[in-house]
């Protein structure tokens, strides 16, 4: 078994990779790389990508200067129907579109739109930085990847900028900054999180060893 974290030139990836290579040994997960190139996420069998920075810039990032990647990334995880995490600005990709700075059209892999966060209390900061507690939505059925994690648990969140889900049914959970914030979004094969896992302690970790079991 293989998991390539997609490198793309958005952020560094050490930590997440020693969070997954961590969590494999622990579960048997078999191999965890991180590459750019297109050969290894044909082959992989799951895929992670990571994302820091913003919208466009790691839309272009992709689609424009890395096209064959790209492509080897939507083979993977639409044709192939491989289990996929999107991390962060990994997980507004999957949206319809995004309006950070600009109106810049996602994967539309989830329907929806990438959207300023605008808490309601003006004492709070944005970015939304730091330790949250995940509120579970209330959807059809529970997800694999979230076995273990329950309402409560925190994780750590570094955006100014969240997904808002056309179909209620693919938020499976969210986080309160004076209004609700998208905290992770799914459906079929695919999901993402906008906290880092890698940086969430016991609760990303269990995240992390639980995606590398799933199997959809």
């Amino acid at each position: 078994m293989l998991t390539v974290l997609v490198d793309y030139d958005s952020g560094n990836l050490h930590s997440a990779e020693k969070s997954f290579q961590r969590m494999s040994a622990e579960v048997n997960g078999g191999e965890v790389i991180v590459s750019s190139k297109p050969e290894d996420v044909a082959r992989a069998d799951r895929v992670v990508l990571p994302g820091d920075g913003a919208f466009p810039a790691c839309r272009n990032a992709l689609t424009r200067d890395r096209a064959a990647l790209f492509e080897a990334i939507e083979d993977a995880v639409i044709a192939k129907a491989r289990p996929f995490m999107g991390i962060c600005v990994g997980m507004q990709m999957m949206a319809s579109l995004g309006r950070e700075y600009e109106d810049t059209k996602g994967f539309d892999w989830i329907g929806g739109e990438i959207a300023m966060i605008t808490p309601s209390d003006p004492s709070l900061k944005v970015p939304h930085m730091g330790w949250n507690d995940l509120v579970l939505d209330d959807v059809p059925a529970a997800h694999p990847v979230l076995e273990g994690v329950k309402t409560g648990d925190h994780a750590y969140f570094v955006h100014s900028y969240s997904f808002r889900v056309a179909d209620p049914a693919h938020r499976l959970a969210h986080v309160d900054y004076a209004g609700d914030i998208t905290a992770i979004v799914g459906r079929d094969n695919m999901i993402g999180m906008q906290f880092h896992p890698e940086k969430s302690q016991s609760t990303g970790l269990r995240m992390i060893s639980n995606f590398l079991r799933w199997a959809p």
